[in-house]
């Protein structure tokens, strides 16, 4: 096992036991505020019912105390429960840090649902199962997992973008305590798929009571005459004048109950959600910045936005309580419950829609910056990759190798492309390592464009966007044979290197429905095309005739293989990438070793 991931272990175990023993405790402090709890109800029912034999002011003193005793348990009981999950979730952070270090799966959402088959997601594994998504994955919001989504299928590619957010994954990384509260306090409630988007169509409204000044003006007055004429009521029975500012509250809470009622179903039981994202946003601008300015401005997002967002939270949570019939009828009839609660949630709506989105925005920034420090931070024997300027496209690397790989098993590779060497023809057979090559290039460059670090002693890059073509299937809803659906992806590619705009193409065998002459023929002209335009192409391939092209395009297309050995009548891969052209045919060795052909 390699001595930093012995380090990592030790360090999540530590985390583990000292989260387990806090856990004990609270479960403890627990046991104890319920039987305070249970005490303090007693001593009230006991008081209430001496009081209702005896009336005595030290009764009602009792009654009183164990009332208010029994109100603080509760609540000191919920803080306790809160503090005990908040506990559990970060035990579980470390539980889930510790296993992916020992390369079992992240136990956080992998992403699936974002696989859409297009572009290069399919291809490289970008979601699902295994995938980097999966890998680096550690956020709780559906923002954060869309941000860190949209990330991995379109990567920034100008330098000083690239640069600002490597700057914050270095800042952040080592922040480890900071980066898991963010996660545990986005655990702490799950928000649904969509939860926000009631939200969203709420502020796209415009205020319809908040701008009627005489509702304004009604809405102070109207429950000190309700509440003057209740006091008088209970003082002398004199019922008309209350009844009459009851009767008008509900005339005029009648005549836009219609209304209330979409904003309720809008803005309504959604303050778990609100509260989620504000508590990571309060986090987070705690945390330390350096001179990282992406972290900077983030965390001064978050710092204007948590209190507004947990404002918001509250006054949702006040509006449930018109589900409350006793609340209903009672607040409404001489506070105008409803009307207060509307007009208090479109007055934070006037003043904060237009900074709402971008705050949700901060949000998935924040957890996708997490999730690439964590990776950062797990990985410290990855090297973050320096970025080349200049017109001429280039990449070059030492021992890279693919990250989704566990560590003992990965074979790391030396690779150096760029002008005028514009196009790699990878040969080699079967398993030889081809296709896991090109995707290493490939997860590795999004990796370097996110500003993570990457699997390699060294790693310099010109940014540049990804076209690939690996992975290809046909399909019935568009009747599409595979070899359309192979050629309508080259197509792409052409189309795609047509703007100028620089990019890494990775093909990997292709017109493989058609018949060896027309494939090499086929394979020979796409080539030539690809050398055409603004981008480096690693071309995989089994036809040994496109070898020849080294000696028709000195200098530009060049030879590299993966080859395969035969020793003592056992066919090894060594998976190493080496100059040169493949030789060895694996394939007629194993159809004899099987007894598929004779000998």
């Amino acid at each position: 096992m390699r001595r930093d991931v012995i380090t990592k272990q030790s360090f999540y175990e530590e985390k583990i036991r000292h989260y387990t023993r806090l856990i004990n405790a609270f479960k403890q402090q627990l046991v104890l505020s319920a039987i305070y709890r249970v005490s303090a109800f007693v001593a009230l029912a006991l008081s209430v019912y001496f009081l209702v034999q005896h009336f005595h002011f030290l009764l009602i003193a009792a009654a009183v105390l164990s009332l208010l005793l029994f109100i603080f348990l509760v609540k000191h009981a919920v803080r306790l429960n809160e503090q005990k999950t908040l506990y559990e979730n970060l035990l579980f952070v470390n539980e889930n840090e510790l296993g992916v270090i020992n390369n079992t799966p992240n136990k956080m959402d992998d992403g699936k649902a974002f696989n859409n088959g297009e572009g290069y997601a399919a291809d490289l594994d970008i979601f699902g199962p295994g995938s980097l998504f999966h890998l680096l994955n550690r956020n709780s919001t559906s923002h954060g997992r869309s941000h860190l989504a949209n990330l991995l299928i379109s990567p920034p590619h100008h330098i000083d973008d690239i640069k600002e957010r490597q700057q914050a994954v270095k800042a952040f990384a080592p922040q480890v305590d900071m980066r898991q509260l963010v996660t545990a306090y986005g655990l702490m409630r799950k928000e649904e798929e969509g939860n926000l988007n009631n939200i969203e169509a709420w502020l796209n409204e415009g205020e319809l009571l908040y701008k009627r000044k005489w509702l304004q003006v009604l809405r102070w007055i109207l429950p000190v005459y309700n509440t003057f004429f209740l006091l008088l009521y209970i003082a002398n029975g004199q019922v008309l004048y209350l009844l009459a500012g009851v009767g008008l509250g509900w005339l005029i809470t009648g005549r836009n109950a219609k209304y209330i009622h979409k904003q309720h179903e809008l803005i309504g039981k959604k303050q778990a959600v609100l509260d989620q994202y504000a508590d990571i946003l309060c986090t987070f601008s705690n945390a330390g910045s350096g001179n990282a300015a992406l972290l900077q401005r983030l965390q001064k997002s978050a710092g204007q936005a948590h209190k507004t967002i947990k404002a918001l939270a509250k006054l949702s949570s006040m509006f449930d309580q018109r589900l409350n019939l006793l609340v209903n009828v009672l607040l409404n009839s001489i506070v105008l419950y409803d009307l207060q609660c509307i007009l208090e949630l479109e007055k934070w709506k006037a003043k904060n829609k237009a900074d709402f989105n971008e705050w949700l925005h901060t949000v998935g920034e924040i957890e996708s910056l997490n999730a690439f420090a964590g990776f950062a931070f797990n990985n410290e024997n990855f090297v973050y990759p320096l970025l080349l300027a200049g017109d001429d496209l280039s990449i070059e690397t030492k021992q890279v190798a693919h990250p989704l790989i566990p560590a003992n098993e990965r074979i790391a590779n030396d690779f150096e492309a760029g002008n005028p060497d514009k196009l790699l023809l990878v040969t080699g057979s079967n398993m030889s390592g081809k296709t896991t090559f090109l995707r290493t290039l490939g997860v590795n460059l999004i990796l370097a464009q996110c500003g993570a670090p990457v699997c390699a002693a060294s790693f310099s890059f010109s940014p540049m966007q990804l076209l690939t073509s690996i992975r290809i299937s046909d399909s019935l809803q568009e009747h599409t044979s595979y070899f359309m659906a192979e050629l309508k992806k080259l197509q792409q590619i052409i189309h795609e290197l047509q703007t100028g705009k620089p990019y890494l193409v990775l093909i990997d065998e292709i017109l493989r429905g058609t018949n060896s002459e027309d494939k090499t023929h086929g394979s020979e002209q796409f080539i030539l095309q690809l050398i055409q335009y603004n981008c480096i192409t690693l071309f995989a391939t089994h036809d040994l005739m496109l070898a020849s092209l080294e000696n028709e395009h000195k200098g530009i297309i060049n030879n590299w293989c993966f080859e395969s050995i035969i020793e003592n009548g056992e066919l090894h891969f060594d998976y190493k990438l080496r100059k040169g052209v493949a030789r060895n045919r694996n394939a007629s060795f194993l159809m004899k070793k099987m007894g598929i052909t004779g000998k």
